[in-house]
């Protein structure tokens, strides 16, 4: 692309939403593996991947090549009115990787979608209508996945009101718990070390169950809904008893569990899905985002028993399952098994901690460093331990002057995210966590 072209085409800039908040203005051409390129030729060392999409890294040869083989078969076979090939290699190849009780599939284009349906089918063949979610969850920008999440207040300004029947309890988030604190836990130390296999000091769970007996009962809640691992709400990692502890709640009254596994799941935590992690396994599982490797795919997951009593017609949706976006995402897990990105996801998450363990031990603003393979927070905070949004932004900015990309997430936006795709080797891990060093002592 000429500078002339690429200068008229920004023009047409100024006409995009403001809505849209923009974390740089870096005009890309083209993308290869962990790396974006721009009009100029500058290289960026893409730590965002689309934020948790492009795992198998950009344009994977493999997922390039299915994409143009597909559309020159069949760009689009509606769900309700014809069977395509790419969605049912899709089931099975997803019938490989998830939890085996779960053998129903539903397909949609994204995770706020996703998100919708699954609330849907659980109140649908429950006949109930309350919903419990946690604080710092995030599930969505449409209406009722809003209703669900309460990441950020900005979210929800100025669009009440919402769906209700939500109920919102506390996440098991170690580093904030009072209890901890009063405890003594080095919470940055469980974080680093295995914060999944340690135990969860009880509170959350007594809040669960004081919720299910003072804002609603247990007879009214079809569902809880919950991230393995938060994402936007901080990169947060539970210990294994909570997520163990709901499940317990849940058998015990008859809810089901859904695990949010859009930001989390296909390898980003060095399990195909960070449920995982913790010895459980929930009623639904929504899916989305790094499952076809850029392309629009999202979908809900659970067992058929189940997902046959939802009644014929009562969701549905025109592009669900594109058999496009299917033929990208048979591709996409059949690269992740084949290359062992999963392994590889596991293996340079261990590093990354690693390096980033050596930064919080010489800048005391580092307050944690916690995650599960290549899904890794950093909480940047000030001397007296408060959230320090501004050193965040401006160290992103830093790190993107020297051609590192990295998001910034949590309700106070402080914590740095570093989700690389899941071929990102180790010299890249080491190039990136030296940048984000320097660009934080600057």
């Amino acid at each position: 692309m000429t500078a002339t072209t690429a200068t008229k085409l920004l023009e047409q800039a100024e006409h995009l939403s403001s809505v849209w908040a923009r974390y740089s203005d870096i005009f890309v051409e083209h993308g290869e593996g962990a790396y974006l390129y721009d009009v100029e030729g500058r290289r960026y060392l893409d730590f965002t991947c689309g934020i948790g999409v492009t795992n198998t890294g950009h344009c994977h040869p493999r997922v390039v090549q299915a994409i143009r083989e597909q559309a020159g078969l069949l760009l689009h076979g509606q769900a309700n009115i014809v069977y395509h090939r790419p969605m049912l290699e899709l089931v099975a190849e997803l019938r490989a990787i998830a939890p085996p009780e779960l053998d129903g599939f539903f397909f949609s284009n994204s995770g706020a979608e996703a998100v919708e349906g699954a609330i849907k089918l659980a109140r649908q063949v429950t006949g109930r209508s309350d919903i419990i979610a946690f604080s710092g969850g995030f599930h969505g920008r449409t209406s009722g996945a809003l209703a669900l999440t309460s990441s950020k207040g900005k979210y929800r300004e100025g669009v009440a009101p919402l769906p209700a029947g939500i109920h919102f309890a506390p996440y098991a988030a170690c580093f904030r718990c009072a209890v901890a604190r009063a405890a003594g836990a080095n919470s940055a130390a469980i974080s680093y070390a295995a914060p999944h296999t340690s135990a969860c000091c009880g509170e959350p769970l007594h809040q669960v169950e004081h919720l299910l007996h003072t804002q609603t009962t247990p007879e009214n809640v079809a569902a809880i809904l919950v991230e393995p691992v938060l994402g936007e709400g901080g990169y947060v990692v539970p210990p294994a008893s909570f997520l163990q502890g709901l499940r317990q709640i849940c058998d015990t009254y008859g809810i089901l569990l859904i695990a949010d596994e859009v930001q989390s799941g296909f390898g980003r935590t060095g399990r195909f899905f960070a449920i995982e992690h913790f010895g459980i396994t929930p009623d639904i599982m929504i899916i989305a985002k790094g499952i076809a490797s850029g392309l629009p795919l999202s979908g809900i997951i659970a067992r058929r028993a189940l997902m046959n009593r939802w009644k014929p017609g009562a969701h549905g949706g025109t592009y669900g399952g594109n058999a496009v976006a299917c033929a990208a995402a048979v591709a996409t897990i059949q690269a992740m098994r084949e290359e062992r990105l999963v392994e590889n996801a596991a293996h340079q998450g261990t590093v990354l901690k690693q390096e980033l363990s050596h930064v919080m031990g010489r800048h005391p603003v580092v307050g944690d460093v916690r995650g599960l393979g290549l899904m890794v927070g950093v909480e940047l905070i000030t001397a007296t331990g408060a959230p320090d949004a501004a050193l965040t932004k401006r160290t992103l900015a830093a790190c993107r002057d020297r051609g590192l990309l990295l998001l910034n997430c949590g309700p106070y936006d402080n914590v740095v995210r570093f989700i690389p795709p899941l071929i990102v080797n180790e010299d890249q891990i080491r190039d990136a966590v030296r940048i984000f060093a320097e660009a934080l002592a600057s």
